[in-house]
């Protein structure tokens, strides 16, 4: 479940995944911290809970996605949410419970979004799109006037930890399956593989030898040995296997060594068979006739 609408091999960044598995620890710790807390303290305990959330949406953004930009608008829209809550000076739990919801209502309508747009990149979009909608739910809770009790308010912050940690341990698990490469990716049937060793070996022995004039056999057409003191012609493993292969098969067909190339189809046999007999005066003359040095009466 990735939070920036892009493919998991494009979002895999070196500690991302150790991060937000902190964040996804952090936001239960809070979310079983703010529960405990006396109805007092709710003014007090809002705004750092929304200015972690918009830390966690600014090292997103850091992550080096491709809709970076969406990560840090939320973290400045939630920065001045946090800011908001801690000069907030009300004796009520009205402007807190108003602006929870805010939060609520935004970081869920994108988990809805992100989560459609990611439907065919990453098998747990149907996860971000519940938890977007959870959250989207709670935060018109929130804002409504039925939470103005700092009781609703205390859940609703508890609620909020969950979800995000939820939704940031998922997605910490999923980026952690895909940091490395598929084992699958690179493995080559047994015999491509065996053919690439022995190539490969082919050549580290043929650069570690010295090097040598370019060499001609006898049998090729226009062959003839290098005039003394003439410079040593170079030639590459590639090209020295080529020209072997190409010297087997000029010697092979000076030998009138012949056969099928690869992948044609087998020559059928020619069978010289008589027509068959559609009248009784065919079937009696072929069978007067002599087959083998006796006729069959």
């Amino acid at each position: 479940m990735l939070w920036s609408g892009t493919s998991p091999s494009t979002v895999a960044r070196g500690g991302m995944w150790g991060f937000l598995l902190f964040s996804g620890a952090a936001w239960l710790t809070i979310a079983w911290a703010v529960l405990r807390l006396e109805p007092a303290d709710v003014s007090a305990v809002a705004g750092p809970v929304v200015l972690f959330g918009a830390v966690c949406e600014l090292l997103r953004a850091f992550a080096g996605t491709r809709t970076w930009w969406l990560n840090a608008g939320l973290a400045a829209l939630f920065t001045a949410t946090g800011v908001l809550l801690l000069t907030d000076q009300d004796s009520s739990f009205t402007t807190p419970a108003a602006l929870i919801g805010w939060y609520l209502m935004v970081r869920g309508a994108v988990d809805v979004a992100v989560g459609i747009m990611t439907r065919g990149a990453d098998r747990t979009w149907s996860l971000l799109v519940t938890v977007g909608v959870l959250e989207t739910a709670l935060g018109f809770f929130s804002a409504s006037p039925f939470s103005r009790a700092a009781d609703l308010v205390l859940v609703v912050l508890g609620a909020l930890g969950v979800l995000r940690a939820v939704a940031d341990l998922v997605t910490a698990l999923r980026l952690r399956e895909v940091a490395g490469p598929r084992k699958d990716v690179l493995e080559l049937p047994p015999e491509r593989a065996a053919g690439v060793a022995g190539y490969t070996a082919g050549m580290t022995d043929f650069e570690s030898a010295p090097a040598k004039s370019k060499a001609r056999h006898r049998a090729r057409p226009g062959a003839s040995a290098d005039a003394p003191g003439s410079p040593a012609v170079v030639e590459s493993f590639h090209d020295h296997v080529v020209r072997t292969t190409a010297d087997l098969d000029a010697m092979l067909a000076q030998a009138g060594i012949t056969g099928p190339r690869a992948g044609a189809a087998p020559a059928e046999p020619h069978l010289d068979l008589p027509p068959v007999p559609d009248t009784p005066e065919g079937v009696e003359a072929v069978a007067e006739r002599p087959a083998g040095g006796s006729v069959i009466r």
